[in-house]
């Protein structure tokens, strides 16, 4: 395959921080980089020196953390989607860093897109199935199913080999992705799901049994099922999530632990830091349990698991789930309102929900007098609803 101009998504990690020398040695390209700004912070500082350093002729970022925010953590967090109870964090950037890169791609007139993700990982369908999407004639490749390094380790010594720094050492290779809505860590002692994880291992969440002795409370009000204040201060979306990850995080919210079914066929073990989204999730839910009727709630449901195997297997510009967004958008039109939650040592449950599209009636709710339910109606509900039931059994008791 002959190549002149390739971009690669590069994130300054190992595996890119490779892939840059690999790439000119074996087709002897100009390698242009793209780091997606989706709010990991301090890990974009120093990075054009990096890819420069590495080979790269230059370095695009873009800051994508708005829109990262407002047009694909919100619209998956409205339709309650969970995937095997990880939220997602890792699984929708990846369409909006593959859509940047095939718009660089165009701009530079490169021959194909170089991604780093590995043979075995839900990286490598997400990418490629955007890419595909939306230019089918751009070129792709990928590294992994194509070299002889077997290994972090292996990458590793192919670095040092060439005077590359990397940002690992063997005694701590931990496959991390950090955006604003999350951090994951993968590989090195989590490949054994008998292994506890370190003690050092997380970087946004205090440990439950370190976090504050007194519960924090924080309010947080959503407008049409979109989260828009904290304790009652108004906040864009970006820094929406900062502030509930800053309290979450301190009140030892948001760790997961999971063996989790990737799309490739393969079970794997990652540990999440999901704090301020674990707290948005259990808000958004309590709003709509009392907001939204039994059918649509319960119809809902699926859709959100639907939703959240179109996320995970990075089919988000496909048009099931444009038309799952029509559906989830009409839902949320009444779910407006706050929700009180309490925060302490690793758990968060909401205490309190106002809304003026409440459907919880307490005059029907309570069990005193109320004019609007007489308790005698229920008998003829009963004797219609378990109808069938009691046909059946007779029939059954004719033919014995």
């Amino acid at each position: 395959m002959k190549l002149n101009k390739v971009v690669l998504a590069y994130s300054g990690g190992l595996d890119t921080s490779v892939i840059i020398p690999w790439l000119k040695e074996n087709f002897g390209c100009e390698v242009i980089c793209f780091a997606a700004d989706v709010g990991q912070e301090e890990e974009l500082d120093g990075l054009e020196e990096r890819a420069l350093k590495t080979g790269a002729s230059k370095l695009y970022i873009k800051d994508l953390t708005s829109e990262f925010v407002d047009d694909f953590i919100f619209p998956t967090l409205k339709a309650g989607a969970i995937y095997e109870e990880y939220l997602l964090g890792t699984s929708f950037a990846r369409p909006l860093i593959a859509k940047c890169l095939v718009d660089i791609a165009h701009q530079e007139g490169a021959d194909a897109i170089v991604h780093g993700a590995t043979g075995k990982g839900n990286d490598q369908v997400r990418f490629e199935v955007t890419i595909h999407a939306l230019d089918p004639d751009l070129k792709i490749i990928a590294p992994w199913r194509m070299w002889d390094l077997q290994s972090r380790e292996d990458e590793i010594a192919y670095a040092q080999a060439r005077g590359i720094d990397v940002p690992v050492v063997k005694e701590r290779p931990y496959s991390v992705d950090r955006n604003i809505w999350h951090l994951s860590h993968e590989g090195s002692d989590l490949e054994d799901p008998a292994n506890s994880p370190q003690d050092d291992l997380y970087l946004l969440i205090t440990p439950p049994e370190k976090a504050p002795d007194e519960p924090t409370f924080v309010e947080i009000g959503f407008e049409q099922g979109v989260p828009k204040t904290v304790d009652g201060k108004e906040y864009d979306g970006a820094s929406l999530v900062r502030t509930l990850n800053k309290i979450a995080g301190e009140n030892g919210v948001g760790i997961l632990d999971i063996v989790e079914n990737r799309l490739v066929g393969m079970k794997s073990r990652g540990v999440y830091e999901t704090p301020g989204g674990t707290v948005l999730y259990s808000a958004h839910r309590a709003l709509e349990s009392l907001t939204l009727d039994r059918d649509t709630m319960h119809f809902k449901e699926l859709v959100a698991q639907r939703y959240a195997e179109l996320v995970y297997d990075g089919l988000w510009y496909s048009p099931l789930r444009e038309a799952l967004d029509a559906f989830v958008s009409e839902t949320q039109k009444t779910v407006t309102g706050t929700v009180k939650m309490k925060l302490y040592k690793g758990n968060c449950a909401s205490v309190a929900i106002t809304s003026p599209y409440s459907l919880y009636n307490q005059g029907i709710a309570s069990f005193g007098y109320s004019e609007l339910y007489d308790h005698k109606d229920s008998e003829g509900f009963i004797n219609l609803f378990a109808l069938p039931l009691k046909v059946r059994a007779l029939m059954k008791k004719e033919r014995e």
